[in-house]
C-alpha cells in the first residue's frame, strides 16, 4: 500500500533502532504490528502523516507484510516499509503551506494589512513587524470576542501565520506548526460552517465541512510536495 511518512533530518529510525532511511531501502520488523506501539508506520494522506511527523523530511513509501489500521483511520502500522522517493527536507514548503492555510480563513478575522502582506509574499524582512502587529491584534480580539467559533478561527490564523513562520532557529518547528495550521484551519472552517447553518445542524454540518476542508488541504499539500520530489 502506498503511503506517506516523515522522518527527522537525521534520516534514521527512532526509538533506539537507528537504521538509516534511504530511497530504495526496505525495513522490516518482527511480530504483529500495533498502531502507535509497534511497527513501521505510514499514512495514505500526507496531511495525516504530518500529524505524526517527528521532523520535516518527507518520504513516499510502500507498506507491506502484516498491516493494521489505526482506529482513527489516519495511519497504518506494518511489518515492512520500502522507501520509494523523497528524503527531502520540506521545511520551506511546509511554511508556504501554513501561510496558504491561514489565508484560506483570512476573511474570518480582522487581519492587519501587514499580516496579509507577509502571508501572501512570505517576505522575511516584514515578518517581525507583522508578528508584532498580529500579536497585538490577536490579544485585543481575544479579550473582546469570547465566541467559541471566532476564538478558534483566530487561533487558526495565529498558529498558521506565526507559529509556522517564526521559527527559523528550529527547523523542527516548521512541520509542527504547519501540522497545527492545517488541522485547525480545517476544523475551524468546519466550525464556522456549522455555526452558520444554525445550532440544530451545527454538528453534522461542521463534520461534513471539516471532512471537505481536510481533503482540500491534503490535496494542496500533496500537490506541493509532489512538485518537489517527482
Amino acid at each position: 500500500m502506498k503511503a506517506w511518512y516523515f522522518s527527522t533530518i537525521e534520516r534514521k529510525l527512532r526509538y533506539g533502532d537507528d537504521r538509516d532511511i534511504a530511497i530504495g531501502a526496505t525495513h522490516t520488523v518482527e511480530g504483529d504490528p500495533v498502531p502507535c506501539e509497534h511497527g513501521l508506520h505510514g499514512s495514505v494522506k500526507i496531511l495525516d502523516a504530518l500529524q505524526y511527523a517527528p521532523g520535516p523530511v518527507v518520504w513516499e513509501v510502500e507498506l507491506g507484510g502484516k498491516m493494521v489500521e489505526h482506529e482513527d483511520h489516519d495511519k497504518w502500522a506494518a511489518t515492512e516499509r520500502i522507501y520509494l522517493s523523497g528524503g527531502i527536507d520540506i521545511t520551506d514548503t511546509l511554511r508556504a503551506f501554513a501561510r496558504r492555510c491561514a489565508l484560506d480563513v483570512a476573511e474570518l478575522w480582522a487581519m492587519p494589512t501587514i499580516v496579509r502582506q507577509y502571508l501572501e509574499t512570505g517576505e522575511k524582512s516584514i515578518r517581525d513587524a507583522a508578528n508584532r502587529d498580529a500579536a497585538d491584534r490577536a490579544a485585543a480580539w481575544a479579550a473582546a470576542n469570547r465566541d467559541a467559533v471566532r476564538d478558534s478561527v483566530r487561533d487558526s490564523a495565529w498558529d498558521a501565520a506565526w507559529t509556522a513562520a517564526n521559527r527559523d532557529a528550529a527547523r523542527a518547528a516548521a512541520w509542527a506548526a504547519a501540522n497545527r495550521a492545517a488541522a485547525r484551519a480545517a476544523a475551524d472552517a468546519a466550525g464556522a460552517a456549522g455555526a452558520a447553518a444554525g445550532a440544530a445542524a451545527q454538528d453534522s454540518a461542521g463534520a461534513a465541512a471539516g471532512a471537505a476542508a481536510w481533503n482540500k488541504y491534503n490535496s494542496w499539500l500533496e500537490s506541493m510536495v509532489l512538485e518537489i520530489i517527482k
